[in-house]
C-alpha cells in the first residue's frame, strides 16, 4: 500500500526479515510512548519483534528514503481462537499523516487473511484508537469476552496499571476492551451506530477515557489508603 501526503511518500507493507534493522527503533519508541501516556503496553524486545517479521505477522510503514515510520504486529491466543493487533506505534515525526489508521487497516486485513475465523480484540486507553477500531467493525465489550489465555494477561505485567487489573480479577482496568467477531451478525449494525457516535463527537470518548482513568486510579488509591490504616 502506497500513501502520499505533503510530499512524503509512505510504503505500508507486510514486514519481513529484511526489516530487522528497525527492530530496536520500534521497541524503543513503544516504550517511550507508553511512558508518555502514563499507561503501559506489554514491553517487547527487538528479538520478539524480529520473530514477528520472520513469521510475516507484522506490518511496517517506511518513507520513500527508507526511514521507519510505523509498525504493528499480530499475536494469536487460545490456539488461534483470538487474535490481537498489538504494539501499534508511529514515529513521532510522522504522527500528523494519518498513519496509525492506515497501518491498523493493513494489519487488520492481514489478520483476517491469516486467521479468518478468529475473533480480533484490542485493549486501549486512546479515544483515537477506539475510533479506528470502530471503523473496522470492533465493538466495546467486557473483559470476560476476551481470551482467558494466561500468556496474554502476563503481557500486562509491564504496565504501570497491572495492580489495578489484578485487583479487579482481570475483569476491568483503565483500558477499554474492543472486539471484532467475524461470526457475529450484530457487528454490522452495532458498529455503524458506534461509528456515528464517534464521528459526531470524538471528544466525548476522550472524556470517557479520562473519566475512567480518574475514577479507577482514585478507587485504587483509596483502597491502598484504607488498607494501610488496618495493616
Amino acid at each position: 500500500m502506497q500513501s502520499l501526503m505533503d510530499n512524503i511518500s509512505f510504503q505500508i507493507i507486510v514486514a519481513n526479515p529484511s526489516h530487522k534493522e528497525y527492530s530496536s527503533q520500534i521497541t524503543d519508541e513503544m516504550e517511550n510512548s507508553a511512558k508518555a501516556r502514563g499507561t503501559g503496553i506489554a514491553k517487547r524486545s527487538p528479538a520478539y519483534v524480529e520473530t514477528k517479521m520472520d513469521e510475516g505477522k507484522a506490518v511496517i510503514a517506511l518513507t520513500s528514503d527508507g526511514k521507519w515510520a510505523g509498525f504493528c504486529y499480530i499475536e494469536a491466543w487460545g490456539h488461534g481462537k483470538y487474535v490481537a493487533n498489538s504494539g501499534l506505534i508511529v514515529s513521532p515525526e510522522y504522527r500528523k499523516y494519518g498513519l496509525a489508521r492506515k497501518i491498523k487497516n493493513e494489519v487488520f486485513k492481514l489478520s483476517r487473511k491469516k486467521y479468518p475465523d478468529s475473533k480480533i480484540f484490542g485493549l486501549t486507553t486512546g479515544a483515537a484508537v477506539m475510533k479506528i477500531n470502530s471503523e473496522l467493525g470492533y465493538i466495546p465489550v467486557s473483559y470476560s469476552d476476551l481470551t482467558d489465555d494466561n500468556e496474554f494477561w502476563k503481557g500486562c505485567q509491564s504496565c504501570v496499571n497491572y495492580e489495578i487489573l489484578m485487583s479487579k480479577n482481570r475483569q476491568n482496568c483503565l483500558c477499554t476492551a474492543m472486539l471484532y467477531d467475524p461470526n457475529s451478525k450484530r457487528n454490522h449494525t452495532q458498529e455503524l451506530a458506534l461509528r456515528e457516535d464517534f464521528n459526531k463527537e470524538l471528544k466525548l470518548f476522550d472524556r470517557w477515557v479520562r473519566l475512567k482513568k480518574y475514577v479507577m486510579l482514585k478507587l485504587n488509591k483509596s483502597k491502598d489508603t484504607i488498607s494501610s490504616i488496618f495493616l
